[in-house]
């Protein structure tokens, strides 16, 4: 007899995001620990807002807009905790690359798309060098366990992908009603940025958890107790809250880990013993062995694609 499948989620958990976005990334801690208090229990869908779009226009000094985007970077670093490169070498150019990317990973499964996402993370925060051609992007995930390189840059350059991320852009840009005006003690709130046409877009991270019953919108940079919240206010009872693993298996499953990372996902919050050590501009990034053999910070990343 053939056992009946299994109904699907009823909690979805929304991630409007950019491979780009500084605040996004210092949400990696919070966002990790959520994942793991939900494995199996929700729908956790990624959403590419694109905030670096063709039509920006291009800054008259590009020196004098890198100078200045990383002190804003260095700024939100101060906040969060994330590391942030020692030296920028360019404003993103474009965030769509590194979206199609991120999305053509999708297709090869969760565990694939979060560690192309991370590699693609690291390149401007780590590296200082943003994945915003499609030649870096796809030298960027080279390496990861599992990934099918041949495919992903099938998959990131069909009009299938493409379409969807047509098609995020635009959700991203349908904000709920709830975040258009948001107030908080946070240094980045999380209200919806008003868009060239008038419109809004959700501001980046946003968390938007939906069930049958109705959404709670987390917007912007928040403690893990928001988020927390938010799913008990919708579905109590659905987290699950982990025990922190030790360094080592922390590093293990995730393969690379920042500081504040460690204090949210390890034990102690000390760094894994057998790391490799990649040092940033106010703190270090700790790689697994294994994944420091194909990184981009600890190999030579010529950008000429897989």
């Amino acid at each position: 007899m053939t056992a009946a499948p299994h109904p699907p989620p009823a909690v979805e958990i929304v991630e409007y995001t950019d491979p780009m976005c500084p605040w996004a990334w210092g949400s990696e801690p919070s966002f990790r620990r959520l994942r793991e208090a939900l494995s199996g229990r929700v729908r956790w869908r990624r959403v590419y807002a694109i905030l670096f779009d063709h039509d920006d226009d291009p800054a008259p000094d590009p020196a004098a807009e890198t100078a200045w985007y990383a002190r804003y970077v260095e700024e939100i670093s101060g906040h969060t905790g994330a590391p942030r490169a020692a030296r920028l070498s360019r404003v993103a150019a474009s965030s769509w690359p590194s979206s199609l990317v991120a999305k053509a990973a999708e297709l090869q499964g969760d565990d694939v798309a979060g560690r192309v996402l991370r590699r693609l993370r690291e390149t401007v925060f780590v590296l200082g060098e943003p994945a915003d051609t499609t030649a870096l992007a796809l030298s960027a995930a080279r390496g990861v366990p599992g990934l099918d390189p041949d495919r992903l840059r099938s998959d990131a350059t069909s009009g299938n992908v493409l379409d969807r991320v047509r098609a995020d852009r635009a959700e991203a840009r349908r904000p709920v009603p709830d975040v258009l005006s948001v107030r908080g003690d946070s240094p980045h709130p999380g209200a919806a940025k008003e868009t060239l046409d008038g419109g809004f877009r959700y501001a980046l991270p946003t968390l938007l958890v939906h069930c049958p019953d109705g959404h709670r919108a987390v917007p912007g940079w928040r403690p893990f107790a928001a988020y927390e919240a938010a799913v008990d206010a919708l579905a109590p009872g659905l987290l699950r809250p982990q025990r922190p693993r030790s360094p080592d298996e922390a590093l293990r499953v995730h393969r690379s880990l920042t500081g504040p990372e460690a204090e949210q996902l390890a034990q102690g919050g000390r760094p894994p013993s057998h790391a490799v050590r990649v040092n940033t501009g106010n703190g270090p990034l700790w790689l697994h062995p294994e994944e420091a053999a194909t990184h981009p910070a600890t190999t030579t990343w010529a950008g000429t694609g897989l």
